[in-house]
């Protein structure tokens, strides 16, 4: 966990989008924007802007996705991953693409790496105040 406000966590994402890959979820489980409530919807702008924020400073991004992602019964959640120019030269292509070409890569990011990208998100999130 690095950040969590009244309604939502944010956390680094396990799955194979990159060190610096943050994942926002509401606490509660739903699986459409539609079921949120009006608590949830006025700090979820917010947040994604200062998450998009965080993860762009720290990653040196030339963009950041915000995804909105729900699969089955799983409960939604938003994306937020850099887009380095290292990457992009790594896979050869951005945008969806590079998202499915790392889903058929199908590898993690490295924990360490990730620990130490959720540190510092964990420091300039608490600097944000």
């Amino acid at each position: 966990m690095i950040y969590e406000t009244d309604h939502w966590r944010v956390e680094h994402c396990i799955g194979p989008l990159g060190v610096g890959t943050l994942v926002v979820k509401p606490l509660r489980h739903i699986v459409r924007i539609a079921d949120l409530t009006a608590d949830e919807c006025s700090e979820m702008g917010a947040l994604l802007h200062r998450t998009s924020s965080v993860v762009g400073s720290l990653a040196d991004a030339s963009q950041v996705y915000v995804c909105l992602w729900s699969h089955g019964p799983a409960h939604i959640h938003f994306v937020v991953q850099p887009e380095t120019e290292a990457v992009v030269e790594s896979f050869g292509t951005w945008g969806p693409a590079l998202q499915a070409a790392m889903f058929d890569d199908d590898v993690p990011p490295a924990r360490i790496g990730a620990e130490q990208f959720a540190d510092r998100a964990r420091r300039a999130f608490s600097d944000r105040g």
